[in-house]
């Protein structure tokens, strides 16, 4: 990596990293915020679905800008769709449950555009082997903005009493988006190239022999997971605490845990280790949430998400590096760049909406606290699915025989 492009690389971690803190400064409290003006699990889970549809309908449809138009743009008009979902919050007020359709979707639509930009642009400034530490510092980015967000936010949401410290919170991140969207302008403009192959997600994964075949599996299971556990944790944090300060106090915890877990995956997790890393964390991604079959309580969750944590880079280091790799496996396949990143996509939303209908069907016949760990336990294992389904792949490239 050059200094050129060390700089750009830089500069969008920067931009990554203040569209972050603007998300979970608001998005830690949003399912709360709702979940105050109506307690139904149902409801939170349609708001989730709903984000999600949009999410893999913003990256197919997008996809035709960001190849052969100007991808900064679909960066720029991500964030200012984050703050307009924002302002929605802000003037619909106490009925915003009333709502949860369309706004799910414009949260959706925001959170699409973003990060099929970013996600191009990622690639573009990234190898094979720079990758590895990139997502690390990628993740280190992330769980230092988890841990300054959510605790300012809940500091201010609790002080603020009532309504006033909700509004408070989307306001800041109303001004940190705007910050993200002017800093993205020092990005240089990422040439065109190419049109845009509307059915090439589908016909790759008909191809004989596609690489794509086991990589679209493994990032289903990962769907799986993450579409439940992204809006159920915190919510099952703050009504076992019933303080918004806890929930801050939590995400500050497991971020700091994170913090280090990613640097330490950063500087040593290597791409021969990528294999038994992803079998150990899958395996302990699910022991970790054990304790919780003995006692529902903010003391088995803070234990829970602190070997999340913990493991959680054994799991999604390989994970993301393994289908960014096989994106610049040959020219051919770096052509097609933006419609492998859709496919990358469409593969995590059918998982997420999967495991978001199963939940959702679940409590529509019981919400009992014991019918949701066990929930829990059963779309938390679904990482050691997506190992099943690369191990082979992994296991070829930790033997040299492959990219």
């Amino acid at each position: 990596m050059n200094k050129s492009t060390g700089n750009q690389a830089a500069l969008l971690l920067a931009v990554n990293g203040l569209y972050l803190l603007a998300s979970v400064l608001a998005g830690t409290f949003l399912n709360v915020y709702l979940w105050k003006a109506r307690q139904d699990y149902s409801m939170i889970g349609w708001f989730a679905f709903s984000q999600q549809v949009a999410v893999g309908l913003s990256f197919w449809l997008a996809g035709k800008w960001v190849k052969e138009h100007n991808k900064m743009n679909a960066l720029r008009l991500g964030i200012a769709v984050s703050g307009i979902f924002y302002l929605l919050v802000l003037w619909i007020g106490d009925h915003a449950s009333r709502y949860i359709w369309p706004l799910g979707l414009t949260l959706g639509v925001s959170i699409g555009l973003f990060w099929l930009a970013f996600n191009i642009i990622y690639f573009e400034i990234t190898d094979a082997r720079s990758r590895d530490h990139y997502n690390g510092w990628m993740g280190l980015l992330g769980s230092l903005t988890g841990i300054v967000g959510p605790f300012m936010s809940g500091w201010l949401i609790s002080r603020l009493e009532g309504q006033r410290g909700y509004r408070v919170v989307f306001m800041v991140s109303l001004s940190i988006y705007a910050a993200a969207a002017v800093l993205s302008f020092w990005l240089n403009k990422r040439k065109s190239e190419g049109a845009y192959l509307w059915l090439e997600p589908w016909k790759e994964l008909r191809r004989d022999g596609s690489g794509w075949r086991p990589v679209a599996g493994a990032l289903l299971f990962q769907g799986v997971r993450e579409g439940v556990f992204s809006f159920l944790i915190g919510l099952l944090v703050y009504i076992a605490a019933q303080e918004e300060s806890r929930l801050g106090q939590f995400a500050l915890i497991t971020s700091a845990v994170s913090l280090l877990s990613y640097y330490a995956a950063g500087k040593w997790f290597k791409p021969r280790y990528r294999s038994a890393g992803m079998l150990a964390g899958g395996i302990l991604l699910v022991a970790v949430m054990i304790p919780l079959l003995w006692k529902f309580s903010y003391g088995t969750l803070l234990l829970m998400g602190i070997g999340t944590s913990l493991v959680i880079p054994l799991y999604m280091l390989p994970m993301t590096s393994t289908s960014f790799d096989l994106m610049g496996e040959s020219a051919e396949s770096a052509s097609k760049r933006v419609e492998y990143v859709v496919l990358r996509e469409l593969s995590l939303m059918s998982g997420r909406l999967l495991g978001m209908l199963v939940f959702i069907g679940v409590l529509s016949v019981s919400s009992s606290t014991k019918v949701i760990i066990i929930l829990l336990l059963c779309l938390g294992a679904s990482p050691l699915g997506s190992w099943l389904m690369l191990r082979r792949r992994l296991r070829r490239a930790e033997a040299g025989n492959m990219p």
